[in-house]
């Protein structure tokens, strides 16, 4: 069913705020942990910046999830420019290689409760803009979870397994961190493939989102506990 124009301006106005802040955040994150922890990389090429622009990816950020937007997809998907890190650098290398990875999804979920918090203002603000902004919220904390949980899957180079590699004993993290040569393709083929055999065979075979599904809903639902909106 065709949104129309109007239709389709709103849903980028309530859906492109919440999609940039959370990618390009998420990546200003990395940064500043790995620059507080004794890597300076990211800090000297200007990427230890709150202002989401030099994260930002023409496609990544801004055409791929505009693009499943228009498309109607079950699921939005985005990335910002990765911030570089070297994590030789690092005052602890392995340890710190921990925080530098948890750093990304943990502001995510700063942010899905700030949201969460900040609905309690909607009812405050005129109503020509109420319901805008409510949306808007709405988004940045399903979104920010979202990519709070998808980067917690433990697979390289997604921030669960770089978490993984730090704790795993050496004999076992230096195998475990060669994954990530095939990681992005195994979540590429995760992502996409299973959706397009479903097409074919009438089925719904939307396996990321029965992945990520009951978790999201779940951080979600203490989320909402948290900030007194309800079980």
């Amino acid at each position: 069913m065709s949104l129309g124009l109007d239709g389709l301006l709103y849903q980028i106005s309530i859906w492109l705020l919440p999609a940039i802040t959370a990618i390009t955040l998420h990546e200003a994150a990395h940064g500043w942990v790995a620059w507080k922890l004794g890597d300076d990389t990211a800090k000297v090429l200007g990427r230890v910046t709150f202002n989401p622009i030099p994260h930002i990816d023409r496609f990544g950020t801004i055409l791929l999830p505009g693009l499943l937007l228009v498309m109607g997809s079950p699921f939005l998907f985005g990335y910002a420019k990765p911030v570089p890190v070297n994590f030789r650098r690092l005052n602890n290398p392995k340890r710190d290689m921990v925080w530098v990875a948890a750093a990304g999804p943990g502001i995510n979920i700063l942010m899905a409760i700030t949201a969460a918090l900040a609905l309690h203002i909607v009812p405050l603000v005129p109503e020509v803009a109420s319901e805008w902004l409510w949306d808007n919220l709405n988004n940045a904390v399903l979104l920010n979870v979202i990519l709070a949980v998808f980067n917690m899957i433990p697979l390289p180079p997604l921030d669960g397994g770089r978490v993984v590699t730090g704790l795993l004993p050496r004999q076992l993290a230096v195998p475990y961190a060669q994954l990530q040569r095939y990681g992005m393709l195994i979540i590429i083929a995760i992502i996409a493939l299973p959706p397009l055999i479903g097409a074919q065979i009438g089925r719904d075979l939307s396996v990321i989102s029965w992945i990520l599904g009951p978790p999201v809903l779940y951080v979600i639902q203490t989320i909402g506990m948290l900030t007194g909106h309800g079980g």
